[in-house]
């Protein structure tokens, strides 16, 4: 499964296919390099009307971001339509491939089987870990675990002390345990969201800033900071 569906029809058939395949599972061994990737989107459409886009990813020491029109319209469970190609192409401008991937999407945890953070799993051929604000489609046990049809799909892990948890899918070749022992590795402990997603979304919005007019001149950019187990190396 290597490529990406230019409707919604195409991409229903194709997300049902994903969602059937077994690949190798992935094992957590480290040392590892877990990357990320991110989209932001404009706070304006240009002249023209056109929505734009802002992909950034990270590997390690390694930093790519690219600038994309937005060609489809935000609606869950089709976010491939609107940024795939786009983290794909983010990903790929990296110098390093990472071990594992951080995405902003769900895996499993989807109508047809097969989120974003799958299905761009897919196309790099990279294990892959969705990382979200909530559930798309599964429901939360007591427990904490990402229930859908039964299945465990991910889990709420709290990744600082007192904040509300993230919701970890698994996703290509990763399943929700190995997911999980991929999120806390890269937790900081001081921040909610893992740090290479933190960085790649503090990278995509900066980009966005700086080419929307919004950052004073000469102005530059401090990462934050990796945790050592996140960074990888």
């Amino acid at each position: 499964m290597t490529r990406w569906a230019r409707s919604r029809d195409e991409l229903e058939v194709l997300q049902r296919e994903l969602a059937t395949l077994s690949p190798e599972p992935w094992s957590f061994r480290g040392p590892l390099v877990v990357g990320a990737v991110f989209a932001a989107f404009s706070t304006r459409a240009d002249r023209a009307g056109i929505e734009r886009g802002w992909a950034a990813a990270v590997a390690g020491a390694a930093r790519a971001e690219i600038a994309f029109a937005v060609d489809a319209p935000y609606e869950p469970g089709y976010l491939a339509l609107r940024e795939g190609p786009a983290l794909e192409a983010a990903v790929r401008a990296l110098a390093r491939a990472p071990d594992v991937l951080l995405v902003d999407a769900t895996g499993r945890d989807h109508p047809r089987g097969a989120g974003l953070a799958l299905h761009l799993g897919a196309v790099l051929d990279l294990p892959t870990v969705g990382v979200t604000d909530r559930p798309l489609v599964a429901v939360p046990d007591p427990e904490g675990r990402l229930l859908l049809d039964g299945r465990e799909v991910g889990r709420l892990v709290r990744t600082r002390r007192g904040a509300r948890p993230v919701c970890v899918h698994a996703a290509w070749r990763t399943d929700v345990e190995t997911a999980c022992r991929v999120v806390l590795a890269c937790a900081s402990g001081r921040a909610r969201t893992p740090e290479p997603l933190r960085l790649a979304r503090f990278l995509a919005r900066s980009a966005r800033a700086r080419d929307e007019g919004r950052l004073p001149p000469g102005w530059r950019p401090v990462e934050p900071r990796f945790n050592r187990a996140g960074g990888g190396g």
